[in-house]
């Protein structure tokens, strides 16, 4: 049997125990702390789909602007597609969207010229002091406020627009064909449809 000689600590006892194969005659008055398992840790950013590239144009199948065809102008790192309307033909403004809610088509436009390099996942970030609301004002039942677009929101929309645009209108019909809402009726078999 080993003994522990002198002021031995709670880890140094617990070793020697352990070494000796028999249990401790001297147990810590605290525990001692194990590290948690983390599953925190460098994550890689979800692959997007090989049919989708900058200057596909995609069909978007959920939330407010579900059925509008838009053009992809760049992956996000967080996976997230930026896509827009162009806001000038379809009403679309920059935003970001799920690769899992759109269908991409083999339409492609020429975004070589839009300058989205500024724009990435913070950008589209809410500021925490707006979003707190007071609980009178929670409990006021007023109509719900208008989100305010910033300046800075409109400028880059107008500047991505206007080079946006020009590529849209140098490929003839294509304006109509973003402008057109994608539908299905009844006798429309979507599995057999090539996009």
């Amino acid at each position: 049997m080993q003994r522990v000689v002198g002021p031995g600590g709670p880890k140094k006892v617990a070793k020697a125990a352990a070494s000796t194969g028999k249990s401790a005659r001297f147990y810590p008055a605290d525990d001692i702390p194990t590290p948690k398992h983390s599953r925190k840790g460098t994550k890689n950013a979800p692959r997007v789909r090989s049919s989708i590239t900058p200057g596909t144009v995609v069909i978007l199948l959920a939330g407010r602007f579900r059925g509008k065809r838009v053009v992809v102008l760049k992956s996000l790192e967080s996976g997230l597609l930026l896509v827009s309307g162009p806001f000038k033909i379809n009403g679309v403004p920059l935003r970001r969207v799920n690769q899992a809610y759109v269908i991409a088509t083999t339409t492609k436009v020429d975004v070589s010229k839009v300058n989205v390099s500024t724009i990435d996942d913070a950008y589209f970030g809410r500021d925490k002091d707006a979003a707190t609301e007071g609980e009178q004002e929670f409990f006021a039942g007023d109509a719900p406020k208008a989100a305010v677009v910033s300046d800075v929101r409109k400028a880059d929309q107008k500047k991505v627009d206007a080079a946006l645009l020009k590529a849209v209108n140098a490929t003839p019909m294509l304006k109509g064909y973003l402008n057109a809402k994608f539908t299905l009726t009844r006798d429309d078999k979507p599995h057999k449809m090539i996009f």
